[in-house]
């Protein structure tokens, strides 16, 4: 009587559209699987052709590519004695579907459509796929010639149906199904399935990992059974990054954890697990028992395999394990500084540039880079080849071994002080100690004859010559002035970015980093086209207040103390003029609010859907011990009002890291107009009233 099933899950750090890498990818697992002698092998969804193909799934050649790719895998010896499961999309009836596709020795045994499609934040499945809407319904598949003569079918299952093995029953689950309200999980346990297994495409955010792994815990915890998840890790092609977690639950309990961030491509996760734990757990639960005797039942495909041996009384089990959750900190040591990797290695592309202005955000943004730098030389120590691999690369020497983060530092970022009049002599200081501190090749440079010039031409032109503020010029020409120098330092950014090398001699580029918060995004509280426009930016999706915690983590972790004094001073842009060779001009100042009331508005706009009258209703209770209704009247309306005025500017925002359900990313995340009526007439008009009511 078989009862010890060995049952393997991974994470697999795919790339949309890099067919012949992701299967490379996906046999590694596979032999993993075996190796360790897993009779189930669970990939990530649509692992074939990687998940973030966006538009390109209209194109027949994705559908065409993946077929090839599933032919590749069918045909070989590796998938033989092994029921793989994975991932890609599937034209049925002319109707496309976001598929599992399962299959043992040649022969497809079931095609699984998504039910529950996700098509909130960041994802549009709906744009691309259907969901099948027929429960409990198969239907014949018929094959394409290329992998008919593989498997010797001309059509197959395709639809909702479970797996019946010769010792259990298996069921499917793909990503967003498992957070869907009625789940199938549920009817499908009662329907007898004893493993369930879940594909995901699941992302990075902030203090999110532990809502999937309760999630996961709690499917099985109600109902018995044993929970299996798989997920995409890495950066495959745009700005989130996979954030892998792939676990196993059983009865409510986690009995193996992958990890959520690291520099492998392919992580499998393999526990051997016992069947009677599942039927003795749910035994006892007498309302699962009487429900379970009205279900409806699922189709059942027959398997002729067996997940366990006749023999195995003696073979040793997985116990439960607590499950580690990193710290909000060490997430944005390490999540970012993985997807940064990905995107250097990927971009073929020699290293980074990051303007170095001595304060918080670009500062952490180095903290990133240098994080990343230890990842590196962590993986290349713990024998990692295709870290060494790419390391060599992008270096320029096939020699080259990784092992002081300080000394790859030195290689792959260029640090850059761009100072002008108005910069202070501690800003220069501050960024030049943090860049020998974490090893970056560091430049210091002076914008003033540039921005003489640019300005000399304008009042070539005009005959007039703006002056800043203090020295009696308007708003306007305050403004512009600031301007010019933030854009300079953009343009002067992307030269050196592309010359900084062939300067030296070497072959390559660098991609240029941008250091704009989220917080600073949300208000406008930059200039359009200066060093927030660059190729990515790691913390454009990461809050002041979190920005600040990560700079202490930075302090006790890596030893950075050029972070102490980069922590105590006030944030400024450095763009007026200095008084009595002080720095006057602060961040929260210009902006007629503070970082941490920011991180309020954007969490209440986007996250809680509140427009200025919400917004209000709701600050009113919570700031009733330190404002006035009308107080809190007047920065509601200032922060609609700046928000408004400077959307525009999200339309060009650099491609960020995605770390926060509150990001006003206009690209995918936060659909929103740019032209808007800034004066909120209406929408002020009934805070007004409620005011006066008050």
């Amino acid at each position: 009587m078989g009862r010890v099933v060995t049952l393997a899950t991974c994470a697999l750090n795919q790339w949309a559209l890099d067919f012949e890498g992701n299967l490379e990818r996906i046999f590694k697992s596979i032999d993993i699987a075996k190796s360790k002698g897993a009779r189930y092998r669970l990939g990530p969804e649509l692992e074939i052709c990687g998940y973030g193909c966006s538009d390109h799934y209209y194109e027949s050649d994705t559908l065409l590519h993946s077929f090839q790719v599933l032919a590749k895998l069918l045909e070989s010896p590796a998938t033989q004695d092994i029921i793989c499961d994975v991932g890609m999309p599937i034209l049925h009836r002319n109707v496309r579907y976001n598929c599992r596709v399962i299959f043992l020795n040649k022969k497809i045994l079931l095609i699984r459509p998504k039910i529950s499609l996700a098509n909130a934040g960041n994802y549009r499945e709906l744009r691309w796929f259907t969901p099948w809407n027929k429960a409990r319904h198969v239907e014949e598949y018929f094959l394409p010639r290329i992998i008919q003569e593989v498997t010797g079918q001309e059509t197959v299952p395709f639809g909702d149906a479970v797996l019946a093995t010769k010792d259990t029953c298996l069921g499917s689950e793909i990503c967003e199904e498992l957070w869907a309200p009625n789940s199938p999980h549920i009817e499908m346990g009662l329907d007898g399935v004893e493993i369930f297994t879940n594909s995901s495409g699941s992302h990075h955010v902030l203090r999110k990992a532990h809502t999937r792994v309760d999630l996961v815990n709690s499917a099985t915890a109600k109902n018995g059974g044993i929970y299996i998840l798989a997920n995409q890790k890495g950066c495959d092609g745009d700005r989130l990054y996979y954030d892998g977690c792939a676990m196993i639950s059983v009865n409510g309990e986690t009995v193996a954890q992958g990890s959520q961030f690291s520099l492998d491509d392919v992580e499998v996760l393999v526990a051997t697990l016992d069947l009677e734990d599942v039927r003795s757990y749910r035994a006892e639960i007498s309302s699962r028992n009487l429900a379970a005797s009205k279900v409806n039942p699922y189709p059942r495909v027959k398997v002729n395999f067996a997940l366990s041996c006749l023999d195995d009384v003696a073979v040793p089990t997985c116990m439960p394990i607590q499950w580690r959750h990193h710290s909000p900190e060490e997430e944005i040591s390490l999540g970012p500084a993985c997807w940064l990797w990905d995107y250097l290695r990927r971009s073929k592309q020699a290293g980074f540039l990051l303007p170095l202005s001595g304060g918080i955000d670009s500062s952490a943004t180095a903290c990133i880079v240098y994080s990343m730098c230890h990842q590196v030389c962590l993986a290349v120590r713990n024998g990692n080849a295709d870290v060494l691999s790419d390391a060599r690369k992008i270096v320029n020497d096939e020699t080259y071994v990784p092992e002081d983060p300080r000394e790859f530092c030195k290689h792959i970022l260029t640090t850059c002080y761009m100072a002008s009049e108005n910069s202070s002599q501690d800003t220069c200081n501050r960024a030049k100690l943090l860049a020998e501190q974490i090893g970056s090749y560091h430049i210091n440079l002076n914008i003033d004859a540039a921005v003489k010039a640019i300005v000399g031409i304008f009042s070539l032109v005009t005959g007039r010559t703006p002056r800043f503020s203090v020295y009696g010029g308007s708003s306007r020409e305050n403004l512009a002035l600031q301007n010019v120098q933030a854009r300079i330092r953009m343009v002067l950014a992307y030269l050196f970015a592309q010359l900084t090398l062939w300067a030296c001699g070497m072959p390559g580029g660098l991609l240029v980093l941008g250091t704009a918060n989220v917080d600073e995004s949300l208000r406008g509280y930059l200039t359009k086209y200066d060093c927030s426009s660059a190729d990515i930016n790691p913390i454009g999706g990461i809050s002041k207040t979190d920005l600040k915690n990560f700079i202490q983590y930075c302090i006790e972790n890596f030893q950075l103390t050029a972070l102490r004094s980069i922590m105590s001073a006030p944030p400024t842009a450095e763009l007026e003029p200095l008084v009595a060779g002080q720095v006057a001009q602060t961040d929260e100042a210009d902006m007629g609010m503070t970082y941490a009331e920011l991180s309020i508005y954007g969490k209440l706009r986007k996250i809680a859907k509140a427009g200025p009258y919400s917004m209000f209703c709701k600050l009113i209770n919570m700031w009733k011990e330190i404002c006035t209704p009308r107080e809190v009247a007047s920065k509601v309306k200032h922060f609609f009002r700046m928000y408004s005025i400077n959307r525009h500017k999200m339309t060009t925002l650099t491609p960020s890291y995605h770390a926060e359900n509150y990001s006003p990313d206009d690209n995918r995340f936060d659909l929103r107009p740019f032209l808007y009526n800034t004066t909120w007439s209406w929408q002020f008009r009934c805070i007004d009233k409620q005011v006066n009511a008050l």
